[in-house]
């Protein structure tokens, strides 16, 4: 569970929420036709932009970034030089039935086992991580088009409200509550773009960096333990892919 989504997003939320408790009735900020065009109208401009497969395959990628728990890359490097150790002591086979806490590089050791060649390994690892990359980019992009939709369909409404607003000017009275009702599509829009849509977007693309990072460093540690590199030459190799100051702390282990 992603602490920091979750507390991100239900914090901006119940601040808005607030500010609407605080400032009034809750009833004037609750308009169902506006809800329909904005809502509504977003997901069906969303879905003319993809298939209707990698529409539903989005929300399922969603769950990510409130479920999603990565693996570090220092307790990555640390398996890794564990397992080419063993490999570089007692053979490729020994690495069979040893418990690998990461699926990809389980994988790509189970591969390694099964005596494939370096540059097929290599192949199918790389096809795995672009082919993940690619579903995950689906997730990130649907979310950009919701941020992207959402306040025009919340124009598209106010402008619908006003058309409707101006056509009955008979009651001087109603024309404030009728333009009430007119801009709050336009509020609409605008909290599904800027709470919702953009901070899933920006947090799923995040983990797609992260987790890019992770295969890439995994895709090297299974090549160094096929090849039989030294253990301690290949944590050297893999500690590039950590920041500057964590290097030195990961050497010392």
């Amino acid at each position: 569970m992603d602490i920091a989504t979750l507390l991100g997003l239900f914090g901006a939320l119940a601040v808005i929420m607030s500010s609407i408790f605080l400032g009034g009735s809750v009833s004037t900020f609750v308009n169902v036709p506006s809800i329909v065009v904005v809502v509504g109208g977003t997901f069906m401009v969303s879905l003319c932009q993809i298939s209707l497969s990698q529409f539903f395959g989005s929300f399922k990628v969603t769950l990510r970034a409130f479920m999603h728990k990565s693996i570090s890359p220092e307790a990555l490097i640390e398996e890794a030089v564990t397992l080419a150790d063993v490999a570089r002591k007692e053979g490729i086979l020994a690495l069979e039935g040893h418990d690998i806490t990461d699926p990809f590089l389980e994988n790509g050791v189970k591969m390694c086992i099964d005596g494939h060649s370096i540059e097929i390994v290599q192949k199918m690892l790389s096809k795995d991580i672009n082919l993940e990359l690619q579903r995950q980019n689906t997730g990130v992009q649907m979310f950009k088009s919701i941020a992207e939709a959402a306040p025009a369909m919340g124009m598209i409404g106010t402008l619908i409200g006003l058309v409707q607003m101006l056509a009955n000017m008979d009651d001087p009275k109603s024309i404030g509550p009728a333009m009430a009702v007119a801009l709050l599509t336009t509020l609409y829009g605008a909290i599904i773009a800027n709470a919702i849509a953009l901070p899933i977007a920006a947090k799923l693309k995040a983990i797609s960096s992260d987790e890019r990072l992770n295969k890439l460093l995994v895709l090297e540690s299974v090549s160094g333990i096929q090849e039989g590199v030294n253990p301690r030459v290949l944590q050297q190799l893999l500690t590039a892919y950590l920041p500057e100051s964590k290097r030195e702390a990961a050497l010392s282990k």
